[in-house]
């Protein structure tokens, strides 16, 4: 193409002498010559943008993208080179086709599943669980590496979370990232990392199906899907019917039909992923501190910065009961264990009430089960691990400020954290693998520490 652009430039000059000022030296031509390159590439580059072809739109030197690249010739890429580029990358990570990526498009049974069990304590060091119910007390847990060792990022964390079907977990920030690792307890290495630009990550949070990664910020209501099937990365620019000014609390529906995004002065709206529209709204009284989805998808669970505790049919958008969190002046997160009987409410002074579901439905006020002290920080995360013996309470406030609760005894396990030096800082976001085989955190200095569970022999 060069040649063909100084052969023409050539031309240029040979049958337009009139054009061309004459020049005393071989400077003067040198000149007059790459004027008129100058000119015949920005005609070009036109040309090219007229036909709409994308070669010039990707700057692959970005940190985030360099290990895409194969030399240094390709400074550019074209957006469909990068996308099979990225395809490219999920292969050689994982030694061949990626077999968590397999899990999406088959249903495995349960000799596969014994085989992945397997595989899971073959590479995290055969670490003997057994099934029966967590006894209280004491947690048998060992750290790990931390789950994003292979790239930590460069700020704060706001997400981590592990993949619903594969031995994968997420990690996003404050870096403008989001990464994948896989997870063996071991290595974690990394499997990929995208650079969303001027985006730093609010929360990310996978798809049901695991098949997509949504992604919102701090300061406006552009969202952005990742699609890790197709390497595709698309923004969400306007959702029809929503008129917040920005986008930054979610919820993805048990179904993965909807998201439940959270707005200003109290209102929820229910957003469909199928066509990215705003199909119902929800108020309350008051600004929303959080919100969680029943294990079944079909209610939907809000405390306020007031206090107040709301429950919502989600088919209906009815409010099926309210009523006062005890002794709660501020509230500040909320969740819901997966067994569909518990319901846990955190406060400002760092009190969390645990509920009976079945209690808050039937009850204009409930009292709790139990109110855990145990933090002298607001009760910033909460998260239920799958199966409802674990109850993670922890504190962006503190350093340190992270607990594990024994269900149904609502005791505090004696031995977390308990370790030689400072390991969890403060933690911003919780999450459980999907057998509870693993527990990690995301914290202020760019890691997500890692634990392994022994009771749990699955990931």
């Amino acid at each position: 193409m060069v040649r063909s652009i100084i052969w023409m430039c050539a031309t240029n000059v040979q049958h337009s002498p009139s054009s061309v000022p004459k020049c005393n030296d071989a400077i003067g031509v040198i000149e007059v010559l790459l004027v008129s390159v100058r000119s015949s590439i920005m005609s070009l580059c036109l040309f090219f943008h007229d036909l709409s072809l994308p070669f010039l739109r990707v700057d692959m030197t970005h940190r985030f993208r360099r290990d895409l690249t194969k030399s240094d010739a390709e400074a550019k890429m074209s957006k469909q080179k990068l996308q099979q580029r990225m395809k490219e990358q999920f292969q050689k990570a994982m030694g061949g086709m990626p077999s968590w990526m397999c899990l999406f498009s088959k249903t495995k049974d349960d000799s596969d599943d014994d085989e992945d069990g397997d595989d899971l304590m073959r590479k995290t060091g055969n670490f003997v669980g057994s099934s029966d119910s967590l006894p209280k007390g004491i947690i048998r847990i060992k750290k790990c590496l931390h789950a994003n060792n292979d790239r930590p990022s460069e700020d704060r964390l706001t997400t981590v979370q592990f993949h619903p079907s594969a031995q994968v977990v997420m990690t996003a920030g404050l870096d403008q990232s989001i990464s994948l690792f896989q997870v063996d307890g071991k290595t974690n290495p990394k499997i990929q990392s995208i650079h969303l630009e001027k985006f730093p990550v609010h929360k990310a949070q996978f798809s049901v199906d695991g098949e997509q990664v949504v992604a919102t910020s701090f300061r406006n209501k552009l969202f952005y899907i990742y699609d890790m099937m197709e390497g595709k990365v698309i923004p969400v620019h306007t959702v029809r019917g929503l008129r917040e000014q920005r986008v930054k609390e979610f919820e993805v529906s048990p179904d993965g039909e909807s998201l439940l995004l959270t707005g200003t002065s109290g209102y929820l709206h229910v957003l469909t992923m199928k066509t990215k529209e705003v199909v119902n709204s929800m108020k309350i009284n008051g600004n929303i501190a959080g919100v969680a989805f029943s294990h079944d998808g079909s209610k939907v669970f809000t405390n306020s910065e007031e206090g107040e505790v709301y429950i919502w049919d989600m088919r209906s958008s009815k409010c099926l009961n309210r009523f006062t969190d005890d002794g709660c002046v501020s509230g500040t997160s909320i969740a819901a264990s997966k067994n569909g009987q518990y319901l846990a409410c955190g406060s400002a002074a760092g009190v969390v009430n645990v509920y009976s579901q079945e209690e808050c439905m039937r009850q204009n006020n409930p009292k709790p089960l139990k109110a855990i002290m145990n933090l002298v920080t607001s009760a910033t995360s909460l998260c239920f691990n799958p199966t409802s013996e674990i109850l993670a309470i922890a504190s962006r406030a503190d350093d340190e400020a992270a607990r594990l609760v024994h269900i149904p005894s609502f005791t505090v396990f004696s031995n977390f954290p308990m370790f030689q030096r400072k390991t969890i800082y403060r933690a911003h976001r919780l999450d459980f693998s999907p057998n509870s085989g693993f527990f990690s955190l995301a914290n202020n200095k760019g890691r997500a520490p890692l634990f392994r569970l022994l009771h749990y022999k699955h990931f």
